[in-house]
């Protein structure tokens, strides 16, 4: 997430926000864009598309916001407090067009589409509101904003997958990669905006995907991984063939044993064995899988209209245990949503027990507009309530990933280095195949994107802290 900006509103962000400097490496152009994202990574991969779509109209990127001719701001709309980030971000663009009053402020993504034109007269600062499947018509709605008029495109696709752009790969050092595999989702979930933000689900061109990832390995990258807010649902057809999700795995799996492939995310009720058997049969298919159970108890489930219970999350849980043993599982839970009661409560800390995640993504129960829970069903869990509960999941789950960090303490891995740790030159960084931090020693004839072998020492509850080895 963004820091504020402190100071002069022109200060630069720092590296670790994945803002304003993420768009270096666009040099054509004359006009000048600044972009924030903020979210899940599929936000993150679609200001990638926003880049290639813009350097191709001319524009090239800034890291500061003073040059910017336009600036665009990449929403997520998920939980509340994420919408207020962005508010606070638009506060300090407000005072940045003071000082530049033909810059266009531009709000894109989930929640452009969610509050549409509303974005406009609550917010006098935005210019440019768009949603996530209308990127291509940002050419057509900056020359609207140039003639004097607001401009808004938020109409939601059931075909676009932007299979035909070539994403520009912001930030990071050429060692990893997301891929966008599929859109959109079909899982109502009774608390979930994303349906309403992102429209149906659709699949992308099993070809596209596998072009786009083998011409990555080939410009160096090492590891990428497959987006889509339910990857396992992933299916795509032709005259000639039919491609779901397994298939497409093995297929970027093959294009080389020194790509590393990761997914996100899995759903529940559609991960299937196959899958689990792709993954065991290749070594470069990374052992990590996120598998969000939301709440440990079936009625609770219900409500959320997850569409499956306690029982068949275990048995998958069970099946991955079985088929690869060494799998990291990482999850997403919500403390107190309606109506739950303490027993249900205790079911979702029952099942933190019964899988032990390598990590979890915790939060209280935050009410989004529009959404099934929020029409019909009472938002009736006092704050302190929640607030308990979840500091409950918290201190279990904090219990669980230093033990299963434990677990490798001792144990040889193979690492893909990413680069330095934050703590400065004296030691490098990079992640296991369960997506775990490991840090090492700086060796000098290692550079991020090489494999290396690394024995854990020691660890904390987020990283493994080992000795180097040796470089494959």
């Amino acid at each position: 997430m963004a820091n504020q900006f402190s100071g002069n509103v022109f200060e630069k962000v720092t590296d670790e926000t994945r803002q304003g400097e993420v768009l270096q490496g666009i040099e054509q152009g004359t006009k000048k864009m600044y972009l924030e994202s903020y979210g899940c990574q599929m936000n993150f991969s679609d200001s990638e598309i926003v880049a290639s779509i813009m350097a191709e109209n001319g524009y090239s990127s800034t890291p500061n916001l003073q040059e910017a001719d336009v600036v665009f701001i990449n929403t997520c709309s998920i939980r509340e407090n994420a919408e207020q980030k962005v508010r606070g971000r638009l506060d300090v663009f407000r005072m940045a067009k003071k000082q530049k009053p033909e810059m266009v402020i531009g709000v894109l993504g989930c929640m452009a589409e969610r509050m549409k034109a509303k974005l406009l007269d609550e917010e006098k600062v935005v210019d440019l509101v768009i949603g996530p499947d209308a990127y291509k018509d940002l050419p057509n709605l900056l020359d609207q904003v140039e003639s004097g008029q607001k401009a808004v495109n938020v109409i939601l696709s059931r075909e676009e997958t932007y299979a035909d752009i070539t994403p520009v790969r912001l930030g990071g050092n050429g060692v990893l990669a997301f891929v966008t595999i599929m859109r959109g989702c079909d899982n109502m979930c009774s608390f979930c905006v994303v349906p309403f933000t992102r429209g149906r689900e659709r699949s992308r061109d099993a070809h596209s995907i596998i072009s786009e990832c083998r011409d990555l390995f080939e410009k160096g990258y090492k590891e990428v991984t497959l987006l889509g807010q339910n990857v396992d649902s992933y299916h795509w057809s032709n005259e000639e063939e039919n491609v779901n999700f397994a298939q497409l795995l093995e297929r970027v799996a093959l294009i080389s044993p020194l790509l590393r492939v990761r997914f996100s995310t899995s759903h529940p009720k559609d991960i299937t064995d196959e899958v689990l058997e792709t993954m065991a049969n290749h070594e470069n298919i990374c052992k990590c899988i996120h598998l969000p159970v939301q709440s440990g108890s079936t009625t609770c489930l219900e409500r959320m209209n997850r569409t499956y219970s306690r029982e068949w999350y275990m048995n998958r849980v069970e099946a991955i245990r079985r088929i690869i043993p060494e799998c990291a599982i990482t999850s997403d839970v919500i403390a107190g949503f309606c109506g739950e009661t303490e027993e249900e409560h205790a079911d979702t800390l029952s099942m933190i027990d019964f899988v032990k995640y390598d990590m979890s993504y915790m939060f209280k129960y935050s009410e989004r507009p529009g959404t099934f829970a929020a029409r019909k069903y009472k938002d009736d869990i006092a704050e302190e309530v929640k607030s308990r509960r979840l500091d409950e999941i918290i201190a279990k789950q904090s219990g669980y990933s230093l033990e299963r960090n434990k677990e490798a303490v001792g144990q040889t891995q193979k690492i893909l280095v990413e680069g330095f740790a934050k703590k400065g030159n004296h030691q490098q960084c990079g992640r296991n195949s369960q997506n775990k931090m490991v840090v090492f020693p700086t060796q000098d004839h290692v550079q991020p994107g090489d494999y290396v072998m690394v024995k854990m020492e020691d660890c904390s509850q987020a990283t493994l802290i080992g000795t180097f080895i040796e470089k494959l």
